[in-house]
């Protein structure tokens, strides 16, 4: 991979990370393009999520504080409350990362067909957020669980992260701001998690990886950081004004061109 390769994908990854279009989708079917070897696509996978993580942090570093201060008041208070519900939320992914880890990495292979088909799904799921209007309730710790269920699902490739979480909570009657703060801190712990055991794999045996080097991985990581800070404060604004049925269009085109793809091409 070269650095302008690691460019191009960084800012797909950061863009694509926080609007609901799957960054995983956009990376797939951007490493086809580029032909990017399916080993340096999940370790750069791993780096760039990673900096996705870190622009969430400076997005919602106030809200982060807040909820820090709170906890460390040691009592039951709404951030407590607010970090139990997250835990909840990180079940179903955990025991999907930790029980499913091979057969997750066999899923990045390439494959547009699966990709173009789970892109239709999010574009179903953006879709059916029209009808809901009445949106008003707060994150509980039975829907923290089902949007956490959505989370597990969207590490297939074409399914987005964000996208099935808003979307979920929002069909649940979340408000639409919390439904955006939740989505998007929900994610903080399992890719900062993720992120860490895969540099550990790749410092144990760098020659797994050695088509990757440090400078597309610096340069994949930076883009990745500043294009996922504007698209997550863009995309707290999209979903306040109700927009998110352009994506389902979006993604259903884009679904069905990677589907006629790999079938025709």
């Amino acid at each position: 991979m070269t650095w302008i390769e690691a460019l191009i994908l960084g800012v797909i990854q950061g863009l694509t990370e926080f609007l609901p279009v799957s960054s995983s989708g956009h990376l797939e079917i951007g490493s086809v393009l580029l032909g990017v070897q399916s080993s340096e696509n999940l370790l750069f996978a791993v780096v760039v999520h990673a900096a996705t993580a870190l622009s969430t942090i400076v997005v919602f570093r106030k809200d982060i504080a807040e909820i820090l201060a709170g906890l460390f008041q040691f009592k039951w208070n709404e951030s407590w409350d607010f970090a139990i519900k997250i835990i909840i939320s990180m079940i179903p992914v955990g025991i999907v990362g930790v029980f499913f880890e091979d057969e997750i990495t066999a899923l990045f292979t390439g494959n547009l067909l699966l990709v173009g088909s789970m892109l239709i799904v999010t574009s179903a799921l953006l879709f059916f957020t029209h009808f809901k209007k009445d949106n008003h309730k707060e994150v509980s710790k039975p829907s923290a669980f089902i949007i956490g269920l959505a989370q597990s699902i969207a590490i297939l490739p074409g399914i987005s992260r964000s996208g099935s979480t808003i979307a979920t909570a929002l069909l649940l009657g979340v408000e639409k701001s919390k439904a955006t703060g939740f989505s998007f801190l929900m994610v903080l712990v399992p890719i900062l998690g993720a992120s860490m055991l895969k540099l550990k794999a790749y410092f144990e045996a760098p020659a797994a990886y050695e088509g990757l080097g440090a400078t597309p991985m610096l340069v994949g990581f930076l883009a990745s950081f500043i294009a996922g800070y504007i698209a997550c404060k863009w995309m707290v604004g999209i979903v306040r004004k109700g927009k998110l049925t352009y994506f389902a269009v979006y993604c259903f085109v884009v679904g069905l061109i990677a589907i006629v793809s790999q079938i025709w091409i």
